[in-house]
């Protein structure tokens, strides 16, 4: 049987984006560059269904890219909800906010530019949905700092979080880094999880 297959079926039976999240991704690899960092339709209507279900009203983003991810949570969010994303790229900042401001969703994103760790340190106040999707070797730094912030009943939820099978057989940095949150989650006695073979993995964790 052929996965790629079952990918593809997969991807064709889940229901389209909007019309403006396909334009997102078609700019997305014809003008900016590592445009693979995008989350996808799978993933990006996993998390618009999950926020539709959790209906945070404060959610955060660890690296937010092109805006894809952020506009997909976003779409499943109350019209009250705020969601703040953390993004060192200026360009893909910029890129994004075109994006933002043509969206109806776009009023509840608020991004934030510098290094994420250092902007979760001056946040306030508890979250209700966290995206984690940056640089791989601060994974197990992220979840950390995230969880404090997390209410009784919250979402974190981690993308690449099969890191192409290199967790497998981690070497580098990265791949360490991915390997030991996801064994940190599974012993984690502060929250419950389940992690899917979905695209390239998607931890899906609850606050107890």
């Amino acid at each position: 049987m052929d996965l790629s297959t079952l990918d593809d079926y997969c991807i064709e039976t889940t229901q389209a984006e909007p019309d403006l999240l396909i334009e997102l991704v078609e700019r997305t690899y014809s003008e900016m560059g590592y445009p693979n960092k995008l989350s996808g339709k799978t993933i990006g209507r996993t998390l618009k269904l999950l926020a539709k279900i959790a209906q945070p009203k404060r959610a955060l983003e660890i690296g937010m890219f092109t805006g894809y991810s952020a506009l997909s949570i976003a779409e499943g969010m109350p019209n009250d909800g705020k969601l703040i994303c953390c993004e060192t790229n200026p360009r893909a900042i910029e890129f994004a906010q075109s994006f933002f401001d043509r969206s109806e969703h776009g009023t509840k994103i608020q991004t934030i530019f510098g290094p994420a760790l250092d902007i979760i340190e001056s946040l306030e106040g508890e979250f209700d949905f966290v995206f984690i999707d940056a640089d791989k070797r601060n994974y197990l730094n992220y979840y950390q700092a995230v969880l404090p912030l997390v209410k009784s009943g919250g979402l974190i939820i981690i993308d690449n979080s099969l890191w192409q099978g290199r967790v497998l057989d981690p070497k580098e940095n990265s791949d360490i880094a991915v390997n030991q949150v996801n064994r940190l989650i599974a012993q984690d006695t502060r929250v419950e999880n389940v992690h899917l073979n979905v695209r390239d993995g998607l931890n899906i964790v609850v606050k107890h």
